[in-house]
């Protein structure tokens, strides 16, 4: 009998899409799957990413033996230039997988030199009591596994993101066997996928986005731009292929789908028949029924291809009438309306726009209801934690569970941060761990508690006011009119008057009691100058400006 529980702690993906990161702990022991990124939602002005708050692991950081990684996607991988610099702790990840996060962390100075260990499935390996096997499963990019954990209590399967397809692009469907083979001794926990439990039925099979690609490809009388994931090599492979069939050529279109288009033809994850590949340069001396583009901003990303060009600001790529543009991904939740805002302006500029609404451009990379019962049945887990989605998603594929014979008892849906404690009668939550956002701002990162992003939002919402003012450091009294600057908030001299007049209102009441008393000092009066003013402000316009006193003392 084992003496200590299984800890499984979330610490990203779970009530959310996006930011994936479990830990699973046993005694003194701690492994990672997966490490990602979320794209910035609306209200999170300047941020650029956002990963997982690591506290609890960076606080037992001698104790974390590894990071797995299930495939090379960013919402699985992203995070790990960041989270590299903590945990000085080897990476082991499916070969492309690799190669993707090897580009990633070469765009970051100092983390050349981490350790990446290659993955596959047969081979295990050994971390701590540990033990851990990878199998291969069907998603939207090459060399995406699963994970087969052997713990002191048993079993523990980590499904990754799937789905089950039976004519994928890259010929590597889910293994059903090898899932099978390894379930027959009975699984103590299974980790599953849900970010389309909701969704009925089968996913469809990615071949058919590769058969409407080539017959866009074919009919199309003018240029052709696809828009989507760096990471996503079968779609650019099947936008090649179209290409070539029909005698085109291919740009690729963004520093990010450069490198790792680069990547994978090195590695063999792509190929290019018959030189379709061009430099866009040279695309000039080809007429515009015979170029594809292949870029990125399929989620509308502010400085990426497809929204540049949407803006009329991409320095090498215009709209012209009878271009195509297909954007083959779907938003992720939060981005909808920066995809929605870049597809009308391609409207506005004559071309004509495939979406996955309109045009099957795109099928996801994730199982269905039928798929996620397919995978419950065949590994009967004793206990089971849905993984991956927001906080629906994870309710409805626990009723899933149900549904086909799991007690509701042994089903725990979970919240990032959650603690639960399992052992060979049961399981429970014990205890929460930090788990919140951290936002990666260019080359800085600060978390949710952060002032700043409050700040921004803050100036987004109200705008700002300077007010400069310049009193007497011997006696505190103001000597000059108070100096206004307000943008954002109020326009108008006299708006900007009457905030000079109650500022020097304000001043006027710090006065003395008494000619003995000391002047106030300069925090004093921009403290209250802040209050006061807000408050006024506020009672005459509804607003909370920042506000930002600059004291000068002559």
């Amino acid at each position: 009998m084992p003496k200590h529980p299984l800890r499984v702690i979330p610490l990203g993906g779970l009530g959310e899409i996006g930011k994936n990161m479990m830990a699973l702990e046993y005694h003194k022991d701690i492994i990672v799957i997966d490490a990602g990124v979320m794209f910035p939602e609306a209200d999170m002005p300047g941020v650029d990413l956002v990963i997982p708050d690591i506290s609890y692991l960076v606080e037992n950081k001698e104790r974390v033996r590894a990071i797995f990684i299930t495939h090379g996607h960013e919402d699985h991988t992203g995070a790990l230039p960041f989270i590299l610099r903590e945990l000085h702790v080897p990476v082991y990840a499916p070969r492309l997988a690799l190669g993707l996060i090897s580009v990633k962390l070469g765009e970051h100075k100092g983390l050349k030199g981490s350790k990446l260990i290659e993955a596959t499935p047969g081979k295990e390996v050994h971390v701590g009591d540990f033990r851990v096997n990878f199998f291969p499963v069907c998603h939207s990019i090459p060399d995406a596994m699963g994970l087969a954990i052997k713990t002191p209590l048993g079993l523990v399967i980590h499904t990754g993101d799937f789905k089950i397809d039976h004519t994928p692009v890259n010929g590597m469907p889910t293994d059903l066997t090898a899932l099978a083979q390894l379930s027959e001794a009975g699984v103590f926990l299974l980790l599953s996928d849900s970010t389309y439990a909701e969704l009925p039925g089968y996913t469809p099979s990615e071949m058919v986005v590769g058969e409407v690609l080539e017959r866009v490809i074919g009919a199309s009388e003018g240029r052709v731009m696809v828009a989507t994931f760096a990471s996503l090599i079968s779609r650019v492979q099947q936008v090649i292929d179209a290409a070539h069939k029909h005698e085109k050529k291919v740009a690729l279109i963004g520093r990010s789908m450069v490198n790792n288009a680069k990547m994978a033809l090195e590695m063999g994850y792509l190929t290019d028949p018959g030189g379709v590949i061009t430099p866009l340069r040279e695309l000039r001396k080809f007429s515009n029924d015979r170029v594809v583009l292949v870029i990125t901003g399929s989620q509308g990303e502010p400085t990426s291809a497809l929204v540049r060009i949407s803006n009329r600001d991409h320095r090498d790529v215009e709209i012209t009438p009878g271009d195509t543009v297909v954007v083959s991904a779907t938003p992720i939740p939060g981005n909808e309306k920066a995809v929605s805002r870049a597809i009308d302006n391609l409207y506005r500029q004559g071309a004509h726009v495939l979406h996955d609404k309109i045009a099957l451009v795109h099928v996801h990379g994730h199982a269905s209801q039928e798929e996620l019962k397919i995978v419950l049945n065949l590994t009967r887990p004793k206990f089971f934690v849905p993984v991956h989605g927001q906080f629906r998603h994870l309710v409805t594929h626990a009723d899933l569970a149900y549904s086909i014979g799991i007690p509701q008892e042994n089903s725990f849906v979970l919240e990032d941060g959650d603690v639960l404690e399992l052992t060979s009668t049961g399981g429970k939550v014990v205890d929460r761990v930090p788990a919140g956002h951290v936002y990666v701002d260019g080359l800085s990162t600060w978390d949710m508690k952060s002032v700043v992003l409050r700040d921004r939002r803050a100036l987004s919402r109200d705008g700002i006011v300077v007010v400069v003012l310049t009193i007497n450091k011997t006696t505190g009294k103001i000597v000059k009119t108070p100096e206004v600057v307000s943008s954002g908030f109020v326009e108008g001299s006299e708006s900007l008057d009457l905030i000079k007049s109650k500022s020097e209102s304000i001043i006027a009441t710090l006065g003395h009691r008494d000619e003995t008393s000391q002047p106030p000092v300069s925090g004093y009066i921009t403290t209250k100058v802040k209050e006061s003013l807000g408050n006024f402000l506020y009672e005459q316009t509804g607003r909370r400006p920042m506000i930002v006193p600059v004291v000068v003392e002559v």
